[in-house]
């Protein structure tokens, strides 16, 4: 059976399904063969607790409408194309400083020191420009990884698709969409324990009075 090839019009998506992954890694293997990762997975796979359970969780660039990455960039190597995607760091221009490794608020990007360059997804570009799934989604045997439209997400999968998220008080906006449950109470909010967020208290000194 042939993979499925969209059209411009299609407007396909790339959504993480995380109650999905089976921790099978063939999204890793896959990853590595994309033709701009020069043999490295940019696909982080999460033990949730190894202690308690053997969930895993895939994690990629989740593309963000104005990516933290690129404002942190001293360099102005990281660009976003037309189609929202954020690329990895120009070679000739990244000085390998790691500013976007530590500013991304989902720990996306690697400093690979081999190629003193930054790495990450760039949702196999070679394979979407012409239509088809990006590596991982197209091995993904759970779908946990998933690319396709959003009429075909309705007809085949249950849960709702989520792009907003809250790290404290930044709100993200992404590309790349999750699946939850309920989406009722608004964006995704990925730090907080209660109704406040942690900048309100950072060091824990308002604990317990």
């Amino acid at each position: 059976m042939r993979p499925p090839r969209y059209g411009v019009d299609d407007s396909p998506i790339f959504v993480i399904d995380q109650s999905r992954c089976i921790g099978c890694e063939a999204c890793v293997q896959a990853c590595e063969e994309c033709g701009t990762h020069r043999g490295r997975s940019m696909i982080h796979l999460d033990r949730i607790d190894r202690a308690a359970t053997t969930q895993t969780a895939p994690m990629i660039c989740m593309h963000c409408e104005d990516p933290t990455c690129a404002q942190v960039c001293p360099a102005d190597a990281i660009k976003q194309t037309e189609g929202g995607v954020v690329q990895s760091a120009l070679k000739p221009r990244c000085i390998g400083c790691s500013n976007c490794v530590l500013a991304c608020p989902f720990g996306v990007p690697k400093y690979v020191a081999e190629f003193d360059q930054m790495m990450k997804c760039d949702m196999c570009q070679d394979r979407t420009a012409e239509g088809y799934a990006p590596m991982c989604a197209s091995v993904c045997p759970s779908e946990a990884l998933w690319y396709g439209t959003v009429d075909e997400f309705t007809e085949r999968r249950r849960g709702t698709l989520l792009d907003a998220w809250l790290f404290g008080r930044q709100q993200v906006r992404t590309k790349v969409f999750t699946v939850v449950d309920d989406v009722s109470p608004g964006p995704l909010d990925a730090l907080s324990t209660g109704t406040g967020t942690w900048l309100d208290d950072p060091f824990g000194l308002e604990e317990g009075t």
